[in-house]
């Protein structure tokens, strides 16, 4: 058959435009999930939110009443980060109002996150127990960012999983289990009014949003991070970080959006840190005549670093861009806690309400600022510490002595049971709980509990037992083994010269190992993180230490 010089044509044309569409697509595919989300679920402008208003007066003063409690959770926040541990650019970047939660009431000086990743601590902090007893090992994230990940760090060894997509729901339905109990379901049961803002990332389905969980009030987004302005915002700074696939992604796809009680999604009215600050005074002016719980749950300084002209220019003598903004970033939060705390004051809530804070995770390498979490080595995705031990103070004047110190392993799972105890809520018997009172621990009225910490991800593994860390790792295949008690900053690798102890380590790991439960969707991503250098520096060298982060 003949084709005519009109068909010629005709095909030419048709594979000029498969051309174009292929390298279209190719360049641009990262932002497909993004426009089906506004598709889907358009942001609106911005609404007003009215908390519910508590009694009008008080049936009972605030210090003979059930304490207050409020949780202040920060994102991917390095130990190095506060003044109180040394601080931003050489300690030039304040924090005293974040310092003085510890200076006021109790330092955990060795505080230990849920997981090296955001969601997984956040349904340890929401249930007191290890995540993984109930499969929820992993953080919820779209295919498409797994898959840009692994084609970003191909040739470093990254792979993904395609036949086990059918397996993987779609992260909305990347849920925390309906038969566990959340710290708010177990508040409100006992009389508090309960209040969430900010980060979520445990569900965004009909039956796992925050006020289907146990929240009577949820301002908050429902993924793992979001936009603090719009990007061309004329208060804004940005930072892209070019070599990172996990802030491309972010980039091409995150809203600035919010949303309240399932709302529609709409947008804030400010800077997101300094929104989130100003809603939680204002719910706590609605509820200064009750009890109430509040989940203050901010998403700085995650990616995507994004502070106020007026914070980063504030911070001029900070010659890195990168380090400018991040630490900008810092200072609205800082600023935050500030406003927080005054609202307690003003409200006469002060004294009697307990104030938590912590970080879901340590610094992210992928910042690609090399001292976040000083004097630690690892990242945020490693069991180093570096990972996992993160900023963790409590503040209680009625009951806590300012200045206390608490040098035991203090967890993310102590949260729920802290709280549980300041509102005498009885534990539940039909479930193991890792969580121990931490009052009562900072008091010295209770013994150390015998507790292991149990940390997995995928084929990687963690356990600190009486001081010993040990870490196993299939890709690359060994083991680590520190003293913490006299090598805090693990230098000196024992697994070698210690075997005996190292027998008693895997053996109790493969114990506590043995109890947890399947992950409820299996990973989809395995890349590799160097433990001593972050990303955007030189490639991975032969004397290079990492291990596989899975996801």
């Amino acid at each position: 058959m003949k084709i005519g010089k009109r068909g010629i044509g005709v095909l030419a044309g048709l594979a000029a435009v498969v051309i174009v569409a292929g390298v279209l697509f190719s360049r641009y595919w990262i932002y497909i999930p993004g426009l089906i989300d506004a598709w889907r679920d358009p942001v609106g402008p911005n609404v007003e939110v009215v908390w519910d208003e508590g009694p009008a007066e008080a049936a009972q003063a605030p210090s003979e009443r059930a304490p207050n409690i409020i949780v202040i959770l920060v994102d991917d926040m390095g130990f190095n980060e506060l003044t109180l541990h040394g601080g931003l650019a050489g300690g030039t970047v304040p924090t005293p109002h974040i310092d003085a939660i510890a200076k006021n009431g109790v330092t955990f000086t060795n505080g230990y996150a849920g997981n090296a990743t955001c969601a997984p601590s956040r349904a340890a902090i929401m249930t007191g127990r290890f995540a993984t007893r109930f499969g929820f090992e992993f953080t919820p994230a779209p295919k498409a960012f797994a898959k840009n990940i692994a084609r970003f760090n191909r040739d470093a060894g990254a792979m993904y999983y395609e036949d086990r997509e059918p397996l993987v729901p779609e992260p909305d339905a990347m849920t925390l289990p309906a038969d566990e109990i959340t710290i708010a379901e177990a508040l409100k049961g006992a009389g508090y009014r309960t209040l969430m803002l900010g980060k979520w990332h445990l569900g965004g389905t009909e039956t796992s949003r925050p006020e289907k969980r146990g929240f009577d009030e949820a301002l908050g987004f429902m993924p793992g991070a979001a936009l603090f302005l719009p990007v061309g915002d004329p208060n804004v700074v940005n930072s892209k970080q070019d070599f990172d696939p996990i802030d491309q992604f972010l980039w091409a796809n995150l809203p600035f959006a919010i949303q309240f009680n399932g709302s529609q999604r709409f947008a804030p009215s400010q800077y997101m840190t300094d929104y989130l600050t100003d809603e939680a005074v204002k719910a706590i002016h609605a509820n200064r005549n009750r009890p109430f719980f509040m989940y203050l749950s901010y998403n700085a300084p995650h990616t995507p670093l994004q502070a106020l002209k007026s914070d980063y220019g504030a911070l001029s003598h900070i010659e890195n861009h990168t380090e400018r903004v991040y630490a900008a970033m810092i200072v609205a939060l800082d600023r935050g806690v500030k406003k927080v705390m005054e609202a307690l004051r003003e409200n006469g809530l002060e004294e009697n309400t307990i104030v938590m804070f912590t970080s879901d995770n340590g610094g992210a390498n992928y910042v690609g600022l090399a001292d976040l979490n000083k004097p630690y080595r690892g990242w945020k995705l490693t069991f180093f510490e570096g990972g996992v031990h993160v900023p963790y103070f409590m503040q209680w004047p009625a009951r806590i002595p300012a200045g206390t110190v608490y040098d035991g392993p203090a967890a993310h799972v102590d949260i729920f049971a802290t709280a549980a105890a300041a509102a005498s809520v009885s534990p539940r018997s039909d479930r193991i709980v890792d969580g121990v009172d931490l009052v009562s621990l900072a008091l010295g009225e209770a013994s150390r509990p015998d507790r292991p910490l149990f940390w997995r991800s995928g084929h990687y593994k963690a356990l600190l037992k009486d001081g010993w860390k040990l870490q196993v790792s299939e890709r690359p295949e060994r083991n680590w083994l520190f003293n913490l008690a006299v090598d805090p900053t693990e230098k000196n690798d024992l697994s070698e010269a210690e075997p005996a102890k190292l027998a008693e380590m895997i053996a109790a790991l493969n114990e506590i190992d043995g109890e947890q439960s399947k992950p409820i969707w299996p990973a989809l991503l395995e890349a590799p993180v160097m433990i001593d250098r972050p990303l955007g520096g030189e490639p991975r060298g032969p004397d290079d230490e990492y291990v596989y982060w899975a996801n």
